[in-house]
């Protein structure tokens, strides 16, 4: 099959070098060109046509932001991966551009002067993100296929053979939600649409580095009347709060006596993510039980498949995003072919059924 054709976005010279050649170095992409700012990008992509763009947050003249905007006037789906730094200005930039349409985000290394190792980085962080926003044009599917583990099997016959009670008897005292590519605008939408504040506390888990998830946070709280901030060790779990686990860092919940607190902890990453959502999903169970309602939005990646596992076995519920308004449909797919969801829910739906699952107990 034809080579993927990318299109190179940036003012520094070195990055432009770098991305090429991790680029080049992999047999499925080729350098379609190479543009130093935003004008002279969109001039390139009406001549080359490319399949996909990585573009710099920060440019002279015509800035990523901007090009974005300009690019989703005539190219609506054509995917576009933003190169921003690791501080609280390109964090910030980045959910602006992911709220006017990129498709994914990748942090630039730190250190440029050592070159092979900033192509390694691009290499491992990049080229997957690529190749999964340009699955339709590879040889070989990257949907997910949901392996299923032994335990995950007999789980499954397990339920299916149990009396389960009527859900209406089952009000959750926990919303737990695990997120990655996506996450910020499924976030946005979802806390945006409920115009009320949640009677359970509700944690949440998207991937992203530190600083990020502060502004995140942030916008999050800007957008809805629940209260949303990014979650602190030894914090005490509140009815109508969003705790957003901080970069870097894993989020869990422990129960002191009739009280429930946030432990932050830098364990080993857990399917190559810290903050995993297997890890939050996991010590949400063991505190809550089956009172824990368990959400698995857009996202790369299996994450939260065994955390989810873990929510049944505790008699817990998951619902997932469906495909069709999933950026990604890695995370929320790998649980539904699973047979681990009880619910598979367009974004746009979701709002409407937490609503119903908290009604009774809804203090406007």
């Amino acid at each position: 099959m034809p080579k993927v054709r990318i299109l190179v976005v940036d003012d520094a010279v070195v990055i432009r070098r770098m991305v090429t050649e991790a680029l080049n170095q992999d047999p499925d992409f080729e350098v379609a060109g190479v543009a130093a700012n935003g004008k002279i990008a969109l001039q390139k992509i009406d001549q080359l046509s490319p399949d996909a763009v990585t573009l710099d947050v920060e440019m002279p003249e015509m800035d990523g932001l901007q090009t974005v905007r300009e690019i989703r006037k005539t190219h609506p789906k054509l995917p576009i991966v933003m190169f921003s730094t690791l501080t609280r200005r390109g964090g910030e930039a980045t959910l602006d551009a992911l709220s006017a349409g990129a498709t994914d985000y990748v942090t630039k290394p730190a250190n440029v002067g050592n070159v092979t190792e900033g192509i390694e980085r691009l290499r491992s962080e990049l080229l997957p993100k690529l190749k999964t926003h340009c699955s339709h044009l590879l040889a070989t599917s990257l949907k997910p296929k949901a392996p299923l583990s032994s335990q995950i099997q007999r789980s499954i016959v397990k339920r299916s053979k149990e009396a389960i009670r009527p859900i209406a008897t089952r009000r959750p005292q926990v919303l737990c939600i695990g997120t990655s590519t996506g996450g910020p605008n499924a976030l946005a939408d979802l806390f945006a649409a409920i115009p009320v504040a949640f009677p359970v506390p509700v944690v949440v888990v998207q991937h992203m580095p530190p600083v990020f998830t502060e502004a995140l946070a942030q916008r999050l709280d800007r957008l809805s009347p629940n209260a949303c901030c990014e979650a602190t060790e030894g914090q005490r779990l509140e009815p109508g709060t969003i705790y957003i686990a901080p970069g870097g860092k894993h989020m869990e919940t422990r129960r002191e006596g009739t009280v429930f607190r946030i432990r932050l902890n830098e364990g080993p990453p857990e399917n190559s993510c810290r903050p995993a959502v297997d890890v939050l999903f996991r010590s949400v169970a063991k505190c809550f039980g089956s009172s824990t309602l368990g959400l698995v939005l857009t996202g790369m990646g299996q994450d939260g498949l065994r955390g989810s596992e873990v929510i049944l076995e505790a008699g817990g519920r998951i619902w997932a995003q469906d495909e069709e308004s999933s950026v990604v449909w890695g995370m929320p797919g790998y649980v539904a072919q699973a047979e681990l969801a009880e619910k598979i829910l367009p974004l746009m739906n979701i709002p409407g059924e937490l609503l119903r699952q908290f009604r009774n107990r809804i203090v406007a």
